[in-house]
């Protein structure tokens, strides 16, 4: 039997256009010989669909979708994920299910057991937990059916139900032999995250001795990106049938010798993926949000450049607009810099002098200030003055602003609220500074792009005379390493301190992430590349007064 594994990339809502591209390309899969097609969870509303499932209309209009759909699909099996009301009794009303439609009906639905609640998915929000399924049956395959986290049982470590070994176990008791498993899901990007994927995939394989069938959907969401990378492993565990990742794809895989197609290596390069990654992000985020081009402040420092650089990988460079904003405290070759990045990328450039809409200010505020020395009050006035041009070109010329800060700043505050953190996207929000400058190598990795002046400088924000941003932040490469383990890996001082830090810079490195929660809450969104990002997957109180 000829299977078929397929990545869309779905609109949240957009009933109509996913079901055309669900329909194209199950009529590929058909006309390629396939039996079956797979495609990810919940990819008929999109996901994650949030408290758009808690409304009635929403429902509605997915249920008659639903229907549309499977008076489409050709005649042969589809599996795919969908949203099954729950009838009778207290609790949640949905369930988030897979389907199986052949012949215009459903033959076949395994509701998912495990409903993540940590960092970003909230599906005990939303979801009832199924029950376990039966098998599904297609010709003389029978298949055990998982959804998204129904594999994950031993990784996460918190859940009574594992999925898997009940499946495999009931079917041992009824006399039944499982020849396959699948799992379709919704399974957000991270760096370093498709080994352990794979490996905890093959771990299944070789314990339970059957192929495993993965079908992941693609895009861009929100701050979420989907890598795709749909594949099938063989009963060993060795990848026999792989997919793009960041792109739509659909690969055949033959149950006859379970050998398929491989679009792409099986092994991941981690600085591509998440460059990738984040192309891609832009571009979906731009363009389902109705915009095609953006505007962003061009410093001459290497964020700025980092983000014209996938913004004009994701958009192309004759939709990307940017503006450099001297002031007294620019140095000629941040200006310099800032128009040669945009020689290379071929993106239009704008130069707008702050300097006099700077002494404006000063002299407004002279008769409050008085006998006041300047302080951060001066800096982050310019800060804000850019942040308004850009914000008035965004709106003038509908270009979606782009903010440039990275997640090393981000962490400790070293961002001005309504200045360089007004616009529509954070891009590399939660790229460290570290990452940043092996991005921006990546970028340059067949000819320079972003300048080496820009590379080798040491970054400052130019908000005042000779600074730089080791005048106020220890190294990136010490104050990166630290925000990794607090954040990410959640160690404490203490924990952070026996590994060989500095106590004293420790706490004040902490002390900063703690009193800069309330800028992160008004901050736009970013994409997420690591573990642990700032935005809706991180819950911590604004008002707070607890010290570690």
């Amino acid at each position: 039997m000829k299977i078929a594994l397929i990545q869309i990339n779905p609109v949240i809502g957009d009933f109509p256009a996913n079901s055309r591209k669900i329909v194209e390309r199950v009529d590929e899969a058909r006309d390629r010989g396939c039996r079956l097609a797979i495609l990810p969870e919940l990819v008929l509303p999109g996901y994650p669909p949030q408290d758009l499932l808690e409304r009635d209309s929403f429902l509605a209009d997915h249920d008659q979708a639903l229907a549309r759909l499977m008076a489409e699909l050709p005649d042969i099996d589809v599996l795919f994920g969908s949203i099954v009301r729950r009838e009778g009794g207290k609790g949640k009303r949905l369930y988030n299910s897979a389907v199986a439609v052949r012949g215009g009906r459903i033959v076949f639905r395994a509701d998912k057991r495990l409903l993540p609640s940590y960092d970003v998915f909230d599906e005990t929000r939303y979801f009832a937990s199924g029950a376990m399924p039966g098998l599904y049956r297609v010709d003389d395959l029978c298949f055990a059916v998982t959804v998204c986290e129904d594999v994950w049982q031993h990784e996460i470590g918190e859940y009574r139900t594992q999925p898997v070994d009940e499946l495999f176990a009931a079917a041992a008791a009824r006399g039944e032999t499982i020849d396959a498993v699948i799992n379709i899901s919704a399974s957000p990007f991270q760096r370093n995250k498709e080994q352990t994927r794979k490996a905890i995939f093959a771990e299944i394989c070789r314990t339970c001795q059957v192929p495993f069938l993965y079908a992941n959907q693609v895009g861009g969401q929100d701050s979420l990106l989907f890598d795709g990378r749909s594949h099938a492993l063989d009963r060993d565990g060795r990848t026999i049938c792989q997919a793009l990742g960041w792109s739509e794809d659909l690969v055949v895989v033959d149950s006859a010798d379970w050998r398929g197609e491989k679009h792409a290596p099986a092994a991941v390069e981690e600085l591509a993926s998440v460059y990738d990654g984040l192309v891609m992000g832009v571009r979906d985020y731009v363009r389902k949000c109705g915009f095609s081009a953006v505007v962003l402040g061009l410093s001459g420092g290497i964020d700025s450049a980092l983000t014209a650089a996938i913004a004009a990988a994701a958009l192309g460079p004759e939709n990307v607009l940017g503006v450099a904003m001297p002031s007294v405290y620019s140095a000629e070759e941040s200006l310099a810099d800032a128009r040669l990045l945009s020689q290379h990328l071929g993106c239009r450039f704008e130069v707008i002098p702050i300097k006099g809409l700077f002494d404006t200010f000063q002299q407004t505020l002279a008769p409050l200030f008085a006998g006041r020395p300047e302080d951060l009050t001066e800096q982050n006035l310019q800060a804000r003055i850019r942040g308004n041009l850009l914000m008035a070109l965004s709106n003038k010329f509908g270009r979606l602003l782009l903010t440039t800060g990275n997640k090393s700043e981000m962490a400790v505050g070293y961002c001005t609220l309504y200045g360089d953190m007004s616009g529509g996207l954070a891009v590399i929000s939660d790229v460290p500074k570290q990452l940043v400058y092996e991005l921006a190598g990546y970028v340059n990795r067949e000819r320079e792009i972003i300048p080496t002046r820009t590379i080798v400088r040491a970054p400052t924000a130019e908000l005042k005379a000779d600074q730089r941003d080791q005048d106020d932040l220890p190294p990136y490469e010490i104050l990166d390493q630290i925000l990794e383990m607090h954040l990410e890996k959640g160690l404490s001082l203490a924990d952070i301190v026996a590994q060989g830090f500095d106590e004293a810079m420790v706490r004040d490195i902490l002390r900063r992430i703690r009193i800069n929660e309330y800028k992160r809450k008004q901050a736009p969104m970013g994409l997420k590349v690591t573990s642990k990002a700032f935005g809706y997957g991180r819950r911590y109180p604004n008002v707070q007064n607890y010290r570690e």
